[in-house]
């Protein structure tokens, strides 16, 4: 018998968090008794933030949440979710083009290790089209992106402008 699912990992890049993903984790947060928001450098992608950064904003935009904790990570997802005693991981679905993706992520995670089950939740219908990779091309182009992200994003793109 699969033992109740306590303990989450949610995983990702998070350059930066978005509104969308501060959503997402919320509500998680309401089934999960801990949550480790696991940050990874992603080897594939030039990152806008550093990972230091990066984990700083998210502990600062989570810190209301009690059962959060927020650290980065390298190697594979289910070495660090076997590491921590998670035996779920979070992920986000915006849209279908999500899905097939973490299909197979999910997939190939339960055949890694058939105990860690992934749970998607769907995206709240106003961030549906926000991404981390929309929120970069908008700042960069000097757009608001005030609405998008949380505050601890905002004052670090500001100190990066000086």
């Amino acid at each position: 018998m699969r033992e109740k699912y306590k303990k989450a990992v949610c995983p990702g890049s998070f350059d930066p968090i978005t509104n969308g993903h501060v959503d997402i984790i919320e509500r998680a947060a309401k089934i999960f008794d801990q949550i480790n928001i696991a940050i990874i450098e992603n080897p594939d992608k030039k990152s806008f933030f550093s990972l230091k950064d990066r984990v700083k904003m998210v502990k600062e935009t989570t810190k209301h949440i009690p059962q959060i904790k927020v650290e980065s990570f390298h190697g594979l997802l289910v070495d660090y979710s076997n590491k921590v005693g998670a035996n779920a991981i979070i992920r986000g679905l915006r849209a279908v083009s999500d899905f097939e993706y973490e299909f197979q992520m999910a997939l190939t995670n339960r055949k890694m290790n058939p105990e860690l089950e992934t749970v998607f939740f769907m995206t709240d219908h106003k961030y549906s089209y926000l991404s981390s990779s929309f929120v970069k091309q908008i700042a960069k182009l000097d757009g608001d992106i005030s609405e998008l992200v949380p505050q601890a994003v905002l004052r670090n793109l500001k100190r990066r402008q000086k």
